[in-house]
């Protein structure tokens, strides 16, 4: 079976000023999400959903879905608040979704198989989308617990020279499984170069440059969904209350390692990795692709 594309689309870009799931990027008027789907479809991947929010429903439909809908099989799930699992409800004053997880467990309903996740502003590059689906296809192991992959990228090159930035800091072992993976907020460079950021509870640490770190590049099996439902069950009874709590993929993911349900494996790339979390990062993009495609990675038009 051919995995499918999970694309977290719901956000609308705060702190980048505006929907820049459809801002253009390439030299045609392409979007960074064209080129993730192109990726994805010569990389061998069946299906594509996007996790998007109703309130632009519509406009992502006609703007950019109805793009591919001639080339992969395309489907579409909404990031409800109050999509909770049975016993929940919303907090009275809360208007922010529950995070990552959240939007992934949005799909649960329109996926059968196995699948990755990805961010629609993120710019992960061909290689990533070969490697994953390389490993999907060599995902046989039957030892009694399930195995998951993410695709990493080193702390340095995935920081903004605009503003703090959000990622998840992994430790791995010798066989490249991670061992413990921290969602680390508001991570910038200081006056001396050096990476910091904040824990969930609010203390700074300092950050290897060569940390690898999750771009939420996560592949999974179908028995994924079953275990988020779980910890974010877990979740809601803990944090529910609070109104801006939020619950990560991977938190999720370093919860099933530590209590042996699953395994996860980094997986290396020679892809470069972009985004666009402020608006004085689209130059970068713009000229990142530009140099891709001059050396042949991609055509131009694209399509």
């Amino acid at each position: 079976m051919k995995p499918t594309l999970i694309v977290l689309a719901a956000g609308m870009g705060s702190r980048y000023g505006g929907l820049k799931q459809m801002d253009p990027m390439g030299p045609n008027g392409e979007t960074v999400l064209d080129y993730s789907v192109f990726d994805a479809i010569r990389a061998g991947f069946g299906k594509v959903v996007f996790v998007l929010r109703e309130d632009f429903a519509e406009a992502f439909k006609e703007g950019v879905g109805a793009r591919f809908a001639d080339r992969i099989e395309v489907d579409y799930a909404f990031q409800k608040l109050d999509d909770l699992p049975e016993g929940f409800s919303v907090p009275a004053d809360r208007v922010k979704p529950w995070g990552t997880s959240h939007a992934v467990r949005a799909a649960r309903h329109v996926v059968d198989g196995p699948f990755a996740v990805i961010n629609a502003d993120d710019f992960y590059g061909a290689d990533a989308y070969r490697v994953i689906v390389e490993w999907f296809a060599a995902n046989n192991r039957s030892d009694g617990k399930d195995h998951y992959a993410m695709v990493g990228y080193p702390l340095r090159n995935t920081l903004s020279d605009h503003g703090s930035v959000n990622r998840g800091i992994c430790q791995t072992d010798d066989s490249n499984l991670l061992t413990d993976v921290e969602e680390i907020v508001d991570i910038a460079r200081g006056d001396d170069g050096v990476p910091r950021g904040s824990r969930i509870d609010g203390s700074i640490i300092e950050i290897s440059a060569d940390s690898p770190v999750s771009m939420n590049f996560w592949g999974f099996t179908e028995s994924y969904f079953a275990q988020l439902e779980d910890h974010f069950t877990t979740f809601l009874k803990e944090k529910g209350s609070e109104l801006k709590s939020e619950c990560y993929i991977p938190t999720v993911v370093d919860d099933l390692i530590r209590k042996g349900l699953a395994d996860c494996e980094v997986l290396e790339t020679s892809a470069s990795w972009f985004g666009v979390t402020y608006p004085d990062d689209k130059p970068h993009v713009v000229e990142s692709i530009a140099a891709l495609i001059e050396n042949g990675a991609y055509p131009s038009p694209l399509c």
